[in-house]
Order: C-alpha cells, then structure tokens, then sequence
C-alpha cells in the first residue's frame, strides 16, 4: 500500500515539526508501507496542487492529523475538497484532536471515510491491516467508519501505556532542515530546535482543556536521552523543546528527568511546559543546571475564584513564587492567560494585565486571548449545560470564528464590551512591550556610539 500523509500550511514562515503525523509514519513504515509525505507547510502550494499530485500520484490512502481550532478546521475542509476532486481519490483518513470529539460531524463536513480517535499508533496499524486485506472496520476500536451513507463510530481506544514502546518519530521522511530553523526564547542564532515528547499526558484537569486521555504516561528517561543523542548527532540540535502537555508533571519526575540529563553529559539547550506549584528554587536550579532556558506556564488568571472555576489547582501566592523563582534564576518565563472564564470580569482582567506587565522578562510579547470551550472539553460540554452553545456544527459554523475573538461569553460584560475590554488590556501589554524594546534599543545605541562597542552586529530583529 502506498501513503500520503499531509502536512497541512498554517502560514508560518517556519513550521512546528509535525510530531503526529511523524509517529505515524514510524509505525506504517515498520509494517512495510511505502510512506511519501506531501509537505504543504515547507512549499505553500495552494490547496488545488493536492488535487494535482493526487492526480498524477497514485496512492492507496491519504491522511492528514489536525488539532482544535479554527484555523485547523478551514484548512482541513480545504484540502478536503481538494483530495475529494482528485480522479484518483484514495482512501482518505483524519485523525488528531481536532476531529475526534465529533467525529461524525468531521466525516460529514470533509468526506472522509475514517476517522481515528485519540492516540493512534496502535489503532492506526490495526487499520491498514484490515484495510489491506479488505476486511470490515466494525472490531477495531479507536475508528469511525463509512459504510456507503451510514457513519460508524466504534468505541473508544484505550490510551498507550508503555510509551516506551512506541517507535520514534520518522525524522528521516521529514524535511528538518526547515523544521529546525524555529525559534524559542533563548535560543541563540546558531541554534538548531527540534521538538520531542517525554511523556503524554496530564495529571491535571482544567476545564478548557480539550487533551483529555487520562493519566500521565511518562517515557524512561534512558530512552529520552538517546532520542536526544541521535537529534543531536544526526540533525545538529542543539536545543530541543519539550512539547509534552506537561513536562513538570511532579517534582519527582522533573528532578529525574534533569539528573538524566546532566549525567548523560550533553550539552544542550532546552525548555518545556511547566507548572508553578512545582517551579521551587531548588527545582529550578537544577533544570537551569540541566540546559532549561524557558519554561512556558500556563497561568491563565491570577484570581483564585477564577482558578477554582477552572480547576487549574493553583493559586495566586503560588504563581508569583514560582514565577520569581524562575526569573531570579535567570530561565525565561512564558505567562500565558486567558480571560473569559466563569468568574472573570474587568478587574479580574486588569489584575492579569498588571501581572503581565510586572513580571514579563522581554522572552515573549505577551497577549490575553479570550478562552474557548474546544470540542471535547469540560468548558464546552458546561457551554451547552447554559445553553450557549448547541454542538460541534454550531462551534465550527457560527461562533469559533477566530482565536482572539470571543467564541462563547462566560461572563455578564455584553460581547461588544468583553472586546472592548480585551482591547484595551492588549494595548496596555503592547505599549508596556515596545516601551521596554526602545529603551533596550537606546542602551545599544549609547553602547554603539559613545563605548564604541566594537561587538554590535547591526539592528536586526530575531
């Protein structure tokens, strides 16, 4: 059997290397399948070229993985209807975040004959099988199904246990050599990024989280540590970013994951995501210790009433500690928050906007975004309870029209007057930034000119 696996084009001038698709490639191509990979995000080709290729290409079974999002959403009902017009229309397959929710309304709006839900390494492989062979789709679990016009969705399957087990990702079938070209706080110009998992899944549940697998799964650290080896002796990493839901899943796990690395004697940069209850100076310490240059919080308010409401298992002393502790230390601090929560209001949002102005290190331009009750979430299962929200068409069709516009209001501000607020939260933020930009730019403007610093290398933008 001959596969196609898409990488979808969100626009970006460097993609995020797409470890999904990645993971699958691994498992089809161990089995015997011949796997090409059609690379829209490297390219830009429009979404007529997919026809084009699928015409001139013979495959058995095109696949494309997407996540939650509007974006994500259009992209896929694009390239869709392009798979759909090509004459030599494969079997097609989507999978990811996006679509498993609900995947009988993904399998409506794009066509397609399968979904796969959730982690799909092992349901994946059963798949094909039957596909190659044939055979009906009604035992495996993880899927939904087209039977000419009758949808299918059998149940779900379980998450993967042994992480360890699963086979890296195809790096070899992708083109790294872009992939590597992103960029993250403290990286220097020369460095090479790559993402990479150390474990899946979360100990937490805050309700606007759509990632719902239960249970944290984490990797052997051995195993993270030769995955990390062979990205730096074969692709020249040298900073690789974690992108585990939750890489500081205890301080226990951290602490292990850390010792590995400075043991291993690798010299590498790297950053993940992280929680504050867990970020303790000796904690800290350890992952700079490591080659931890950035750790991405998700603080998301800093009302306790509000992190109640969300379930985030967090409070306000713990927030200011941690990011303190992180600063002090000299670790980049991403402080990530979103307003609209049950609970929120102006003054809930103005703390947010005098916190981020405080404690924001320069890493990042930082930016309040309204939050969004994804498919599959707590949130949005509570939006429907209040009759806000009717279903998954409703989300897609009507409300979630863009990322920084209000989908669903939790609030008792009117829609005009959330936006007005978030407005002018964001333009205190941007004012605060670019204030701190230009006085860093004069400071290199004194250097230059009146310390006749012979090390400037011109004002560029990184």
């Amino acid at each position: 059997m001959r596969i196609l696996l898409v990488v979808y084009d969100n626009e970006s001038y460097v993609h995020w290397f797409p470890q999904g698709l990645a993971y699958i490639a691994a498992v089809l191509r161990e089995k015997g399948y011949d796997v090409d990979i059609y690379s829209q995000d490297l390219h830009h080709w429009p979404d007529e070229h997919l026809t084009r290729f699928l015409d001139d290409n013979v495959y058995d079974v095109v696949g494309i993985s997407v996540i939650a999002g509007y974006y994500q959403y259009a992209k896929l009902l694009g390239l869709s209807e392009a798979i759909n017009r090509s004459k030599n229309r494969p079997t097609y397959i989507i999978g990811g975040y996006g679509p498993t929710p609900d995947p009988a309304y993904f399998m409506e709006k794009t066509g397609a004959d399968v979904v796969v839900m959730g982690e799909g390494e092992v349901t994946t492989v059963e798949l094909f099988e039957a596909l190659e062979n044939k055979q009906s789709l009604a035992a495996i679990f993880g899927v939904a199904w087209r039977d000419g016009n009758t949808i299918h969705v059998n149940p779900r399957r379980g998450v993967i246990e042994e992480i360890d087990d699963i086979s890296w990702p195809a790096y070899d079938l992708f083109p790294v050599e872009y992939y590597r070209l992103m960029r993250e706080p403290g990286a220097d110009t020369t460095d090479f990024l790559l993402p990479m998992m150390s474990g899946r899944g979360c100990t937490f549940k805050c309700t606007f989280c759509y990632r719902m697998d239960p249970g944290f799964r984490p990797r052997g650290t051995e195993s993270i540590i030769e995955e990390m080896k062979y990205l730096q002796s074969d692709y020249d990493i040298s900073y690789v970013v974690f992108s585990d839901d939750l890489l500081m899943c205890s301080t226990p796990r951290t602490v292990e994951i850390c010792e590995a690395i400075i043991k291993s004697g690798l010299k590498i940069k790297w950053n993940c995501s992280g929680r504050l209850n867990y970020a303790k100076p000796d904690v800290l310490k350890l992952m700079k210790e490591a080659g931890c240059v950035f750790i991405n919080y998700g603080i998301e308010s800093v009302d306790n009433e509000v992190l109640k409401n969300m379930k985030k298992g967090l409070n306000y002393n713990q927030i200011v500690a941690g990011v303190e502790a992180t600063r002090d230390l000299g670790i980049y601090a991403g402080l990530n928050i979103i307003f609209g929560n049950p609970g929120d209001n102006p003054t809930t949002l103005q703390e947010s906007v005098e916190f981020l102005k405080e404690y924001n290190d320069g890493g990042q331009q930082r930016t309040i975004r309204p939050v969004t009750p994804y498919p599959g979430s707590p949130l949005y299962f509570e939006a429907i309870n209040l009759g806000l929200l009717k279903d998954t068409r409703d989300f897609y069709e009507e409300k979630h029209v863009n990322s920084d516009l209000l989908a669903i209001n939790f609030t008792d501000l009117s829609d005009d007057d959330f936006h007005a607020h978030l407005a002018d939260a964001n333009t205190q933020l941007a004012e605060s930034y670019y204030a701190d930009k230009l006085a860093q730019t004069k400071d290199v403007i004194h250097n230059l000119y009146y310390e006749k610093d012979a090390s400037f290398r011109g004002f560029r933008t990184t």
